[in-house]
């Protein structure tokens, strides 16, 4: 039996509703998944909130996951039958026990990577590839502040980041996930909590300042990130954890250093398929040689969706997160 996660109206964990349903034959271009795997995000949160507007309701969210190919519609050659498979994105409708999907957004998933680890890791995964390759062309020797360090893109970025032999400053909430992140390659844990990330970040810097800020907390940070930059510095807003960031007149960014500020999606950066099989290359690459490993905290039943929401959205869960069929 097939069923889904599906939301009648946007609001909180509450409107998650487990139901029953046919996901049917696939059409031509299309293919059927069953997944082994799916992924959970904060970008699920927004549409379930609905801060980012979904195309219409009701809807079944959710943005990654990995599994088995089932059938195949007209004109695919991609992919057959049995074949394994990830994908993050273009659209939600993850949260199912199989769905249909065009087969030009699926990547073919190595046998060295298991469905779990690809639940988890394709869209951070490829999040965290464009934002050290692609908003700022991260280099040996460069300092970077990542926020939310412990969590799922964060994980990554600072794996990924030591590994190109950058210096990595992360903030993080608790002890616990200062030494979490110390083992991924983070440098310079920081305890929000205690410590002011700015004061911090100077002092570290002997008060030049960072060279990108990574920020997918949002409005909490983004203001006092921007005082971490160096002069020509790069601001990467990834994300609004904490709620959206409020307007502010954008010569800010000049009184503060001609700063570079960037408001980048995932589904940009990877809207062509040549792209999108660049990023995944990437990604498994670094996962294959054991430079980024992905560490799966928290493992839900997909039933128990509205359970999980509620634990991330409290910041209550550290890497990452699968939900299971």
């Amino acid at each position: 039996m097939e069923r889904v996660i599906r939301i009648y109206t946007t609001g909180g964990p509450e409107v998650l509703q487990w139901e029953e349903q046919e996901s049917g034959r696939p059409g031509p271009g299309e293919v059927r998944v069953k997944h082994a795997a799916v992924g959970l995000n904060f970008i699920d949160i927004y549409h379930r909130m609905g801060l980012y507007p979904l195309s219409g309701l009701p809807a079944v969210i959710g943005m990654e996951g990995a599994g088995t190919v089932e059938a195949v519609g007209d004109g695919v050659t991609l992919l057959q039958a049995g074949d394994r498979v990830a994908y993050a994105g273009p659209v939600p409708g993850a949260y199912a026990t199989h769905r249909l999907i065009p087969a030009d957004r699926l990547v073919a998933l190595p046998d060295e990577i298991s469905f779990e680890q690809a639940a988890a890791s394709m869209l951070k995964g490829m999040t965290a590839r464009y934002l050290l390759h692609g908003c700022f062309a991260v280099k040996q020797g460069d300092t970077l502040l990542v926020h939310a360090a412990a969590g799922g893109v964060g994980s990554i970025v600072c794996q990924w980041a030591h590994h190109m032999g950058a210096t990595v400053i992360g903030t993080v909430g608790s002890e616990e996930k200062a030494a979490m992140v110390a083992e991924l390659g983070c440098d310079y844990p920081i305890l929000y909590r205690e410590e002011d990330f700015v004061a911090r970040v100077k002092a570290i810097t002997s008060g030049a300042g960072v060279d990108v800020v990574y920020d997918a907390v949002g409005r909490d940070t983004f203001h006092k990130s921007l005082d971490c930059l160096r002069p020509l510095g790069t601001m990467v807003s990834f994300g609004q954890a904490s709620g959206p960031v409020t307007p502010f007149d954008i010569s800010v960014l000049a009184n503060k250093g001609s700063l570079f500020l960037t408001r980048p999606k995932l589904m940009t950066y990877t809207a062509g398929r040549d792209d999108l099989l660049t990023h995944a290359h990437d990604l498994f690459q670094v996962m294959r040689k054991g430079a980024v490993k992905i560490a799966i905290h928290q493992r839900y039943p997909l039933a128990e969706t509205a359970r999980a929401h509620r634990e991330l959205e409290a910041r209550r869960t550290k890497g990452a997160s699968v939900l299971l069929p």
